[in-house]
C-alpha cells in the first residue's frame, strides 16, 4: 500500500548523501534541465487553484452501496492489485536509511543505553535540517545527565522500569517469533517488500529482527517467496489493522520502530485514530513510530475526476484502492492522542519532471517521528 517516488542511494551508519534539498528551481527557463527539483514554494495563486480543484473533485459523492462495497471488500482489491502489479510496480526504497536512520545498523546498538540516557532530556526536538537548511533527517544527540544525586535517582527509575519492561517479555519468550531478539522493527503495510528487503539487506545486526504485515494475502505471499526472505529474521503476516479483535504477533512494549510507509492513508478515516492507538502499545517506552505519506494538494489528489470522492480528501482509484490525504495537523493529533511525542513533522513538497513529455508534477508528502515516552502514561 505506497507509492514510488525517487530512490535515494542507501547511506546507513555515517553516509553523506545530501538530503532532499540539493536542487532548487530559481530560474523558470530550468525547470526541465533536471528530473526533480526540491523544496518547492507554492505561490498563493497555485494553492488557490489547488484548493479549487480540489473543490471541483469531491462535490460529486460516491453512493453509499459503493462506499460499503469499497469498505466490505477492500482485502479484494489489494489483492487483485499485488495480483496484477506482484513485484513490478515499487522500487525498493534504499532512502529509508537516509531520512529515517533508526533502521540503519548503528542504531540498534547500545539502544536501552541510549533510552536511559536521552531521558534527561525534557523537551523533544523539532526537525533539525542538514547543513543546507533543505534536509529531512533529524540528528538526535544524546547527552550525558549531570551527575548529581537527583539526576542518578532519575537513571534509576527509569532503569527500574525497563527492567521491568523486559522481565515481561522473558515471560513471553516462547510465545512470538523473534523473541530472542534485541532489536524489533515492525512495517505494517509491507506491500511485496520494498521496505522490507532493503531493511534486512543493509542492515546485519545479528539482534535484528523484523516483522512485516498486510492488508492482503497475495503482497504477503510475495514477501514469504522471495529469494530474500529469510524466517530466521523476518516475519510476515496477514493482518488487518484496524481489526480490533485481531491481534498482533508480539506482546505489548516490544517493539523498537514501527513503519507506516504510504499505508494508513488507504484506511478509513474514521479508523485512523483506534489503528494508531493499537500500535502504540507495541512500542517500548522510547520507541519510534515512522511516517511517510500523502500531503494535502498532491499531484494524485488533484488528478481524481468528479464522482471518486468518498468523503472530504477521500478519494477511490479506478482499482477499488482507496487513498487519504493528510494535513501536518492531523497527523500530530492522530499520534499525541495516541500518546506519542513529536520529534518530526514536516512537508515534504518536490517538483517532479517528465522531460521527454515536458510535463511538470507537483508532488506534496508528510513525514512524521513521533516516540513513546520513556515513563508512558498510556493504557
Amino acid at each position: 500500500m505506497a507509492d514510488s517516488f525517487p530512490e535515494g542511494v542507501s547511506a546507513a551508519c555515517g553516509g553523506k548523501r545530501q538530503q532532499f534539498g540539493s536542487r532548487f528551481l530559481s530560474d523558470p527557463a530550468r525547470v526541465f534541465h533536471h528530473n526533480a527539483w526540491d523544496d518547492v514554494e507554492w505561490s498563493e495563486e497555485q494553492a488557490a487553484a489547488a484548493e479549487r480543484k480540489v473543490q471541483e473533485n469531491s462535490a460529486q459523492r460516491v453512493c453509499q452501496e459503493k462506499q460499503v462495497d469499497y469498505e466490505v471488500n477492500a482485502h479484494k482489491y489489494w489483492n487483485d492489485f499485488y495480483r496484477i502489479h506482484e513485484n513490478g510496480f515499487f522500487k525498493d526504497r534504499h532512502w529509508l536509511f537516509t531520512e529515517f536512520p533508526e533502521l540503519a545498523p548503528c542504531q540498534n546498538q547500545n539502544h536501552l543505553k541510549d533510552l536511559l540516557l536521552g531521558n534527561k532530556r525534557n523537551e523533544i526536538p523539532e526537525c533539525r535540517s542538514s547543513e543546507d537548511g533543505h534536509g529531512l533527517t533529524v540528528e538526535e544527540q544524546h547527552k550525558c545527565p549531570s551527575t548529581t544525586l537527583e539526576s542518578k535517582a532519575q537513571m534509576f527509575s527509569v532503569e527500574e522500569m525497563v527492567t521491568q519492561k523486559l522481565n515481561h517479555l522473558e515471560i513471553c519468550a516462547d510465545a512470538f517469533p523473534g523473541s530472542s531478539a534485541t532489536y524489533r522493527i515492525l512495517e505494517v503495510g509491507c506491500g511485496a517488500g520494498n521496505t522490507v528487503f532493503p531493511i534486512l539487506q543493509t542492515n546485519n545486526d545479528p539482534g535484528l529482527f523484523v516483522y512485516c504485515c498486510d492488508f492482503s494475502s497475495i503482497a504477503v505471499e510475495l514477501v514469504q517467496t522471495n529469494a530474500e526472505y529469510d524466517p530466521s529474521r523476518c516475519f510476515a503476516f496477514v493482518h488487518n489493522l484496524c481489526d480490533e479483535d485481531q491481534n498482533y504477533p508480539v506482546p505489548r512494549d516490544s517493539v523498537d520502530v514501527i513503519i507506516l510507509i504510504f499505508v494508513l492513508s488507504a484506511v478509513l478515516p474514521d479508523k485512523m485514530q483506534k489503528a494508531i492507538n493499537r500500535l502504540s502499545r507495541l512500542l517500548k517506552p522510547g520507541g519510534m513510530m515512522l511516517l511517510r505519506d500523502y500531503g494535502r494538494y498532491d499531484m494524485a489528489q488533484l488528478r481524481f475526476k468528479k464522482g471518486q470522492c468518498l468523503s472530504e480528501n477521500f478519494y477511490v482509484r479506478g482499482d477499488g484502492t482507496r487513498v487519504y490525504f493528510f494535513t501536518q495537523d492531523e497527523l500530530d493529533t492522530l499520534f499525541t492522542t495516541a500518546g506519542l511525542e513529536k520529534v518530526q513533522n514536516l512537508v515534504d513538497r518536490r517538483l517532479q519532471v517528465n522531460r521527454g513529455k515536458q510535463l511538470t508534477m507537483y508532488r506534496v508528502w508528510i513525514q512524521c517521528k513521533y516516540r513513546k515516552p520513556l515513563l508512558s502514561t498510556t493504557s
